[in-house]
């Protein structure tokens, strides 16, 4: 039975992990440009550039015009929250709640 538990709880574990992590995402295409944080690849008529640091692993000497795969991750680095705009209908609604209020103060 407690090997059960511990079996469940490990799989819950590694499940919860795997979700956390970012999506690999990949694009491929000739190099515009290599600098020491960044590479820039032609894709279609765009230039993607993506940042890299030391621990971005590299295979080969890396130069203008070599056909390249990188493979990538999207991570948010801040998230600025704003109020969604009213809608009409909400306005609306408002407006009609202020009438009525003004009518039972002008009745009185």
């Amino acid at each position: 039975m407690k090997a059960l538990i511990g079996m469940l709880v490990a799989v819950i574990f590694l499940s919860a992990t795997s979700l956390v992590q970012a999506k690999d995402y990949q694009v491929t295409g000739p190099v515009v440009d290599v600098k020491d944080d960044a590479i820039t690849v032609k894709k279609g008529s765009e230039n993607w550039e993506i940042a890299r640091d030391k621990d971005t692993k590299t295979t080969g000497d890396i130069k203008k015009g070599d056909k390249v795969m990188i493979k990538y991750k999207m991570t948010a680095t801040s998230i600025e929250g704003k109020e969604a705009p009213k809608a009409k209908s909400d306005a609306k609604a408002k407006t009609d709640d202020k009438m009525k209020s003004d009518t039972k103060t002008k009745t009185k």
